[in-house]
C-alpha cells in the first residue's frame, strides 16, 4: 500500500473532493480518505436529492446570504467563485439549470450526477481513494503536520487538508472529527449550534395542530429581540408542521433564533402574510372585496388559505359575523393579525437533524488567502469545518467547493516548497 503522498485530504464531501481534485491538478500525489463506502454521501441528500450545487447571484449577494462570517470568503471567491463552479461542471458536460432565487441544479435533477462527475475527475487525476477508512489522529511535530493515522496504518504527507464537515446528519459521517483534529493542533473551535433548522413553537395553534401541513408562499418571517426589534427577516415560503415551522423562511431564521435563545428562554417571531401591502392598503382591499351578506368566513374567497383565514377570523371573534356587523376595531385587529402575527419559538431542531452546523474552526487562526492554519505548517481547512455557515439555496455547497478549490491548490503549493 502506498503510504507517502504530497497532499492528504480528510473527508469525501464536496470540499474534500474539490480539494483533492485541485491539489492533483497542481501536480500533487493526493490521497482522499473518507469513512463511507461511497463519496459524497451527504451531498447526495441535498436539494431533496437533486443537489442545489451553487447559486447564480453576484458575489456580493453570495456574501450577504452567508450570515456566518461570509466576509471571510472574499479572498476565496476572488480565486474561485460560483461562476467558476458552473464552468467547472459545464466543461465536463454536466449542464446546470437555474431555478427560483438563483438556485442551480443539474438538469438531470439528480445529486448523483454531481457526485459522479467529481469522482470521475478524481479517478482521472489518479487520486488515491481510501474509502471506508477512519482517520484516528493527525501526525504532527511541534511545528508541522506529518500525515495521518488510520485504522489500517499511517499515511504521510507534507500537506493535510481537513474537510470533514460539521456535526449535522452524523449518519453521513459528519461526526465532528475535524474539530478534534483541529484542537489537537492548537486551534480553537467556536461553540457549535444548529442552523438552517426547523423551529419548535409553543403556541396553542401548533399544539392543537390547527394549521399542520399548511404552506404559505412569499410571506415575511422576522426574528425579534427582547426589545421587539427585528434582528433578521426573510420573505420566502413557510410551512406549518406538528412541531412549529419549517420551509425556507423558517430555516433561514433558525440560526438567529438560536442566537437569541442564548439570552432568552423564548423568542418572538413575527409573520407578515402580506409583505407587499401596508395595513392601510390591506384594509382598503378587504373593504372592496368583501361580500356583504355572507358570514365573513365565506365572504373573502382566496384572500388567505382557508384554514388560516378561519383561524384569524375566529381569533378576532368575527368568523360568523357578516360585514355590516364587523366594527372598525375588529377589522383593524384582523388586519394586524394578517400583517403582524406573533409566534413564540422555544428551540430549533438539534445539530443531528439540522442542515448546517454553525460555529467551527476559529477564522482568526486561518489565512483567508490560502486557508492554511496559522498554528501548524502544512495544515489546511475547507468547508463546514470552518466557522462559516450560509442559508440554504446553494450557498453552503458553494462555500465548500470554493474553499476546497483554494485549500487544495495551496496544499499542493506547500507540498512543493
Amino acid at each position: 500500500m502506498q503510504t507517502k503522498f504530497e497532499v492528504i485530504v480528510i473527508g469525501g464531501g464536496p470540499a474534500g473532493m474539490m480539494s483533492a481534485i485541485n491539489a492533483a491538478t497542481n501536480g500533487a500525489r493526493v490521497a482522499l480518505i473518507d469513512k463511507n463506502r461511497k463519496l459524497g454521501k451527504k451531498l447526495l441528500l441535498t436539494g431533496g436529492g437533486r443537489c442545489n450545487v451553487t447559486n447564480n447571484r453576484p458575489v456580493e449577494d453570495l456574501i450577504r446570504h452567508i450570515p456566518g462570517n461570509g466576509r471571510f470568503l472574499y479572498s476565496t471567491f476572488s480565486q474561485f467563485d460560483n461562476q467558476a463552479i458552473i464552468e467547472f461542471f459545464n466543461s465536463r458536460n454536466i449542464s446546470l439549470k437555474e431555478e427560483d432565487h438563483g438556485r442551480m441544479f443539474p438538469v438531470t435533477d439528480r445529486s448523483k450526477t454531481i457526485v459522479d462527475a467529481l469522482e470521475k475527475e478524481l479517478v482521472a487525476l489518479n487520486v488515491t481513494l481510501f474509502k471506508k477508512t477512519t482517520v484516528e489522529k493527525l501526525l504532527a511535530d511541534t511545528t508541522k503536520v506529518l500525515g495521518v493515522r488510520t485504522a489500517t496504518g499511517d499515511l504521510f504527507a507534507k500537506s493535510v487538508v481537513i474537510t470533514t464537515g460539521g456535526k449535522t446528519y452524523p449518519a453521513t459521517g459528519s461526526t465532528g472529527d475535524g474539530f478534534t483534529f483541529a484542537k489537537s493542533c492548537g486551534h480553537h473551535v467556536t461553540p457549535l449550534y444548529p442552523t438552517e433548522s426547523p423551529i419548535n413553537l409553543t403556541d396553542d395553534v401548533i399544539k392543537q395542530k390547527t394549521l399542520q401541513g399548511l404552506a404559505l408562499q412569499d410571506v415575511t418571517l422576522s426574528v425579534l429581540n427582547e426589545k421587539g426589534k427585528a434582528v433578521t427577516e426573510h420573505t420566502l415560503d413557510l410551512l406549518f408542521t406538528h412541531f412549529g415551522l419549517s420551509g425556507p423562511a423558517a430555516l433561514r431564521c433558525s440560526s438567529f433564533v438560536n442566537q437569541q435563545l442564548k439570552q432568552q428562554t423564548s423568542v418572538s417571531l413575527r409573520l407578515d402574510c402580506f409583505p407587499e401591502k401596508t395595513k392601510t392598503e390591506l384594509t382598503a382591499e378587504i373593504t372592496e372585496r368583501v361580500q356583504q351578506k355572507k358570514q365573513l368566513k365565506n365572504a373573502l374567497p382566496n384572500f388567505l388559505p382557508e384554514r388560516l383565514l378561519h383561524y384569524f377570523l375566529t381569533s378576532v371573534g368575527i368568523a360568523e359575523k357578516t360585514w355590516p356587523q364587523v366594527s372598525q376595531k375588529e377589522l383593524q385587529t384582523f388586519v394586524a393579525l394578517c400583517k403582524d402575527w406573533h409566534l413564540h419559538a422555544k428551540s430549533t431542531f438539534g445539530l443531528e437533524k439540522s442542515f448546517v452546523t454553525g460555529g467551527g474552526v476559529e477564522l482568526k487562526e486561518v489565512d483567508p488567502k490560502t486557508l492554511a492554519s496559522k498554528k501548524k505548517q502544512g495544515l489546511f481547512f475547507a468547508g463546514e469545518v470552518l466557522n462559516i455557515n450560509g442559508y440554504t439555496g446553494g450557498y453552503n455547497i458553494t462555500t465548500a467547493l470554493c474553499t476546497g478549490y483554494v485549500a487544495g491548490m495551496n496544499a499542493a503549493y506547500h507540498a512543493f516548497d
